[in-house]
């Protein structure tokens, strides 16, 4: 299965957390801002990610404990493109989804305003976050 196959396979099977987060990030609910789920970035696909501020937001199984390494592999090579990544447990999303939201309130107004110099290589242009 190719990227964007296993992208879209991924956005029809979202877990309970994504889902429930999804809910609140969907149609620019989240301080106007426009997210995409199950996105494909260079040799990624990340959970959520708002194209503008260059935020991107994972949630994190049980299996995520195990694989710690890869996971700051590959925060690290999506911060190298200019991206933020913000990572949250799938139970802070199930049982405190306000202090989520609270966090990511704070996190896009202490965004860069401008995006990456070489926006080719991060995959995507974008206007500055608000805030």
């Amino acid at each position: 299965m190719g990227l964007r196959e296993n992208a879209k396979h991924l956005r029809t099977h979202m877990t309970d957390a994504e889902a429930r987060l999804w809910y609140h990030l969907r149609g620019h609910r989240f301080m106007g801002l426009k997210f995409k789920r199950q996105k494909p970035i260079a040799r990624y696909i990340v959970d959520f990610v708002c194209l503008e501020c260059f935020l991107i937001i994972e949630l994190d199984g049980g299996q995520h404990v195990e694989q710690r390494q890869l996971d700051e592999v590959r925060d690290g090579y999506l911060q190298e493109r200019g991206y933020r990544v913000l990572r949250f447990w799938s139970h802070q999303v199930l049982g405190e989804m306000a202090a989520v939201l609270e966090r990511g309130f704070v996190w896009p107004s202490t965004l860069s305003p401008s995006p990456p110099l070489d926006k080719q290589r991060a995959g995507e242009g974008g206007r500055p976050c608000p805030g």
